[in-house]
């Protein structure tokens, strides 16, 4: 039963790559069951007010359309106090783009038309919908996401800020940012009596079944969702969003299968997306550059509907060395849609200002940027006082500083030129926690040798079901083309979405305990399996429960060369390298390829991404790609990942930690810093666009 073949740490290829490229593989709207029907909805065209009237005579003159639902005729749902999911159950109106109709049709082509042929009257109300910095409805939330306090304190950063030597005091400001994965978010639906089966392009199957079960006054048992393949995410399909609600509502009451997959255009106001923020960061710091005293204030919005308030100030109560530290966060209700997961929600914007203000205080003390990090490395986690289960963020700004060249560039601003383009280059640390949250997976054992994994993850684009395949075959001690794994369905079993890089450690922790019984039992029958074969099963609650008492995180640091065109204000990265300390690399084609993807991001926010409130209409006016831009090929440079050996053994039996967001954290800042390295130019807004730029190009900025 034993094999020779290294199966964690092998840079085995994707399992479903041939699927993938030759089209077998199904995503939710690929699901084709008979006589289906599809869906188009009906976004608000105001900011704020009810809906007064709804005209369906145009649209429903068509044969070809089966329905059109709205608030006064939509089954009525068992509201769960979340306006994702509540729809069409009030005439009430939120925020622009919020879904007041549904059109449903035979054909694509019926329901977009219908759709477009309804007429929404409104009574409209005042709106707000712009954040600033001293909006009179600001307050201070109990909680900020992830479930952290809003406001944490130590020593007594007044009284030591005053009285240090070097003094940082700056403004940050970053743009609400939209998630755009390949596959917009799309669910096919279907009712057999009264059980129902979606095909749901989702981070996690377990959480939709449980939010349509609730919903639709249903058992869980009584729901079936189905994710295998999920074409990107980046936390907007971390929760239920409208789109599958409304599939079901609509099958439902049409007597048939819809499908719906939302128009990209439709996207900005109804998945969830980077809540706008407005950081100050203060640095009171010895001459060396040791910090005394750091305060991080964040301010930020949320909607009327559901309180989510993005953790920026979180990471600067981890980062560095700070015996007295002030962290708060306040939020206003806007009339806007509920900001929610973006990559790296939280440490992404959060370490955008700290790692800022840390270059700025490494030019205020005249150190070099790299070793003023070292010089603030805490010996344990200043705010929790627990020590690091692991932590060699200083062996990463060293590696990643030689593997870079880092000690090569002259220290001065606006030095180095080549024609009309102006060189500089830039360092920043990053820093994500380790999550993991209880799962439950099964092995099988069959008569013919092979062996069968159960485990309900969501393979969202980043290589889980190989990584999972990898550790059942290492805990069995078998040849990988031995097992065969399924997962992506609800009736796997509990497990958590794929979310907050904590998606192997979670699935594969129970994979491994249950392989390892599995395993057991086999030796239990003298190496061989029975006629009926044999099974194991794994519940990781108690020990996920168990494992506290330390400060578990993964740590990077990301180095940038860029560009600056002094005649147009144009900015191009030349490369990003990246050095992380992750735990143990389950696979390292997989792990680069995250690590690159989270870089890529991190450029594309610094340079490209952001949307705009437009005040008049409420709306955000970048709602496609031709408008909100993203990092393609042409702007993507040479970017290397490399990562330490990092022997871990408190995270769990892998000794894994997360990689999918780690590699963003930090990069914005780099470029960022490296702008102000090649042009002198200090870049505290988001995103550094030629007309950010160009104005003081040839001046301090």
């Amino acid at each position: 039963m034993t094999t020779t073949q290294p199966l964690l740490g092998a840079p085995a290829a994707r399992l479903e790559g041939r699927a993938k490229v030759t089209g077998e593989a199904r995503y939710a709207a690929e699901y084709q069951p008979p006589d289906v029907g599809y869906a188009w909805p009906v976004p608000a065209t105001v900011a704020h007010g009810t809906v007064t009237a709804v005209h369906t005579e145009a649209a429903l003159a068509d044969p070809a359309v089966l329905a059109v639902l709205s608030h006064a005729d939509a089954p009525r749902l068992q509201v769960a106090g979340d306006p994702m999911t509540d729809v069409l159950q009030s005439p009430r109106v939120a925020h622009h783009g919020q879904f007041v109709a549904l059109a449903v049709a035979t054909t694509l082509e019926a329901a977009r038309a219908a759709a477009e042929a309804v007429r929404v009257e409104y009574a409209t109300e005042p709106y707000d919908v712009v954040l600033t910095r001293d909006h009179p409805g600001l307050y201070v939330p109990e909680t900020v996401n992830g479930g952290f306090p809003a406001v944490r304190s130590r020593g007594d950063f007044d009284a030591e800020y005053a009285g240090a030597p070097v003094r940082i005091d700056r403004l940050y400001h970053i743009p609400p940012l939209h998630n755009h994965p390949m596959e917009p978010h799309a669910a096919t639906a279907l009712w057999d009596g009264d059980e129902l089966t979606v095909y749901d392009s989702c981070q996690g199957a377990s959480a939709v079944q449980e939010a349509l079960a609730g919903l639709f006054r249903l058992d869980p048992g009584q729901v079936r969702v189905i994710g295998e393949h999920v074409g990107g995410g980046f936390g907007s399909k971390g929760t239920p969003r409208p789109h599958v609600v409304l599939a079901a509502m609509a099958a439902r009451v049409v007597g048939r299968p819809v499908k719906l997959a939302l128009p990209r255009q439709q996207m900005a106001a109804v998945v969830g997306h980077r809540a706008e923020t407005f950081q100050r960061l203060r640095l009171g710091a010895e001459t060396d550059g040791r910090i005394r005293a750091l305060a991080h204030d964040v301010v930020t919005d949320t909607s009327t509907g559901q309180e989510f308030v993005e953790q920026a100030a979180v990471v600067s109560r981890t980062m560095y060395h700070s015996p007295h530290s002030r962290t708060t966060h306040q939020v206003v209700r806007l009339d806007v849609p509920t900001p929610s997961w973006m990559r790296a929600p939280g440490e992404c914007p959060g370490m955008f200002a700290l790692e800022s203000a840390m270059d700025e205080l490494a030019q205020a003390c005249d150190v070099d940027p790299v070793e003023l990090r070292i010089r603030n490395e805490p010996e344990f986690e200043p705010d929790s006082g627990h020590p690091f289960s692991s932590r060699h963020l200083v062996d990463c700004l060293r590696e990643g500083a030689r593997r870079f060249g880092w000690h090569d560039r002259d220290p001065r601003n606006a030095v180095r030129q080549e024609g009309r383009l102006m060189i500089g280059s830039g360092v920043a640390a990053s820093t994500y926690p380790v999550y993991v949250s209880p799962c439950q997976a099964a092995a099988f054992a069959d008569p013919d040798g092979g062996f069968r994994v159960h485990v309900n993850a969501t393979d969202i684009g980043t290589g889980a079901r190989t990584v999972l395949t990898q550790i059942a075959a290492d805990a069995l001690d078998v040849a990988l083309e031995r097992v065969r794994i399924r997962i992506g369905a609800s009736e796997l079993g509990r497990a958590p979405v794929a979310g907050g890089s904590s998606g192997t450690a979670s699935w594969g922790w129970p994979v491994h305990q249950a392989c390892v019984e599995l395993r057991a039992a086999i030796a239990r029958h003298g190496g061989s399996v029975p006629a009926g074969g044999l099974s194991a099963f794994a519940d990781t609650t108690e020990d996920v429960e168990a494992g506290q008492g330390y400060a578990r995180h993964a740590f990077g640091a990301q180095f940038a060369e860029v560009q600056v065109d002094v005649d147009t204000g144009e900015t191009r990265v030349r490369r990003l390298l990246g050095v992380f300390a992750a735990g143990r690399i389950l696979n390292p084609r997989l792990a680069r390829s995250q690590f690159i993807g989270g870089m890529t991001m991190g450029m594309s926010m610094a340079l490209m991404e952001g949307s705009t409130m437009d005040p008049e209409f409420g709306d955000y006016a970048e709602r496609d790609l031709a408008t909100y831009h993203v990092a393609s090929n042409a702007d993507v440079p040479r970017i290397e990942a490399h990562w330490l050996h990092e022997d871990d053994p408190h995270l769990n039996p892998m000794g894994s930690k997360g990689i999918g967001e780690i590699g963003i954290v930090g990069t914005a800042a780099a470029v960022a810093n490296a702008i102000h390295h090649a042009t002198g130019i200090r870049v505290r807004t988001l995103p550094a666009r030629p007309d950010a730029l160009l104005p003081y190009l040839g001046a301090e900025g």
